[in-house]
Formats: structure tokens, sequence, C-alpha cells
């Protein structure tokens, strides 16, 4: 594995895999990059967004959700699935968030060291992660999932951290996931010259304005529906007749903005302002066969 291009993503929440990044993912899986997915928690204090969905008689939320991000999975492209093993935090001051089992409440080195373990079983050269300011949206398992990574990638390399999880793997870069705020004006704007009432409220709006900095820019034309079918895949937290997110045809959905953009937050391999069309841009590695 050590000698294959390797890209592992640690999102908090089943659908988060779907809304930051998915095209990417399938564009690198098609390439023949090997993509690993950690899910730190199983989404457990979501709420059912979708009223046409109902769960099973005995099925928990929990689980219905680990059943749509495996669905997602499939779709999006990922070679493999790692649950990190903790549950959901719930929303700041909520009674989830007191939890002992949350993940926002586990103690950093053990959390950590189960990350350290994926990534020195999986040894991708690339890692992503949520970025260091989260402003628009802190929740506690956003916030966690960047402490972890940011610690893991260099806990990982270090022998003498729970040498017992694996031979030292170096990760050569780290990125951060951002959000895209010029798709989504480029959205509002299509609603408008058709004549349409746009979805997007005032306060959304001006979420719309931010401009995240970004180091990289895939283009991910050819892979741009992959983000509405796995979005789909969630059924619990996504209806599929949403105007907010399919209110446009798909034709046009697709060709709005694609492109997914990271930033280059630690490298291994050289300087870290720069300006990237590859997250393996300067790493060197085979690629499988598929």
């Amino acid at each position: 594995m050590a000698d294959l291009l390797s890209l592992m993503t640690v999102h908090a929440h089943p659908d988060d895999e779907s809304s930051k990044g998915p095209a990417t993912i399938a564009k690198y899986h098609a390439q023949g990059v090997h993509t690993v997915l950690v899910c730190c928690t199983g989404g457990e204090e979501g709420e059912i967004l979708n009223q046409k969905v109902t769960l099973a008689d005995g099925e928990s939320l929990g689980d219905r959700r680990k059943h749509e991000l495996e669905t997602a999975c499939e779709i999006i492209g990922y070679d493999e699935l790692i649950w990190l093993g903790y549950r959901d935090s719930g929303m700041p001051d909520s009674e989830a968030n007191q939890r002992p089992d949350a993940f926002a409440n586990a103690p950093l080195d053990e959390a950590v060291a189960r990350l350290v373990a994926a990534i020195r079983t999986h040894k991708p050269q690339v890692l992503v992660c949520y970025p260091d300011e989260q402003h628009e949206y802190p929740h506690p398992d956003h916030l966690r999932d960047h402490e972890i990574t940011i610690v893991a990638f260099d806990r990982a390399a270090d022998p003498s951290f729970h040498p017992e999880l694996g031979d030292p793997h170096e990760v050569a870069k780290l990125y951060y996931t951002v959000w895209a705020g010029q798709r989504m004006a480029a959205l509002h704007q299509a609603y408008l010259d058709r004549g349409m009432e746009s979805p997007f409220n005032e306060d959304f709006l001006k979420r719309m304005a931010t401009q995240e900095p970004y180091s990289t820019t895939i283009d991910i034309a050819e892979f741009a529906r992959v983000r509405d079918l796995a979005l789909m895949a969630h059924g619990t937290q996504i209806d599929p007749e949403s105007p907010f997110w399919f209110g446009l045809p798909q034709e046009i959905r697709d060709a709005i903005y694609p492109l997914e953009h990271y930033r280059l937050a630690i490298s291994r391999v050289g300087e870290i302002d720069v300006i990237e069309d590859d997250l393996f841009a300067g790493i060197t590695a085979d690629v499988p066969a598929r």
C-alpha cells in the first residue's frame, strides 16, 4: 500500500462526505487512487429532515444513517469505510453534548490513536479534514475532527506513539475542505436568471458572500452528478424534491461551477503557499489498475 496513491478523508457524520468534496473522491477513485473515508460518529443526533422517510420497527436513526452512508460510499467511490466508533455529540449545550461517549468528549489521545491506526493501515499520502476556522458551522464534532486529524498527522509518523498500532507512516500532505460560496452564489443567480424564486434566504446569501482562501482547485466537471446522487442516498437528511438542493434542472446544476476547492495546510513535500490543480502534486507513487 505504501507504494500506491492513497487518499483519506476524515468526516464527522454521515452525509458530510456527500456535501464536502464527493466529486473529488469520485475523480481520484476513477483514476485508480485508493480512497478511504473515516467517519467519526454515527450521526445519532441528526433529525429526520425528509418527512417522507420513516424508520422501521426497532430501527434507530443511527442504524439508518449508517446504511445511508454505506450507500453513499458506493456512489462516490470510496474503497474503504472506517467507523471511528464515537457517538454524535449533538449541538453545543444540548443534552447529547454532555454524554461521555460523545465524540467531543473523547480523550484526545484515545481518538487520535484510533485515527493513527487507520492512517498506518491504509498509508495515505494525502489526508483531508475540516479547516481550523469554522465560524459558519462550529459543530463540536467538526471542531474535534479538525483537532484529532492535526495531531494524528504527526503522531502517525512517530514510532514512539502507540507502536502496537503499526509501522509509522508519514502523510505527505494535509488539506482542509473549503466551502465554495462561489458555487452557491452561482446557483442563486441561475434561479434569478430563469425567473425562478431562489431558495436561499438573506442569511444564506450573506454566507455565500464569504470567500474562503484555497490553494487547490479540482476540476470535477465529469463527476459533478456524483454530488447529487450521494446526497440523495441520505434519505433521512435530504429530500430529493428539496428546492434548496435540487430546484434547478439537473443539467444546470451539473454545469454550474464544476470545481471543488481545498486549502493545503501542511506539506512534507514542499511549500504550502501554492496554486495547484491536484491534491497529489509533488507526490510520486503508483496508481493501481482498476
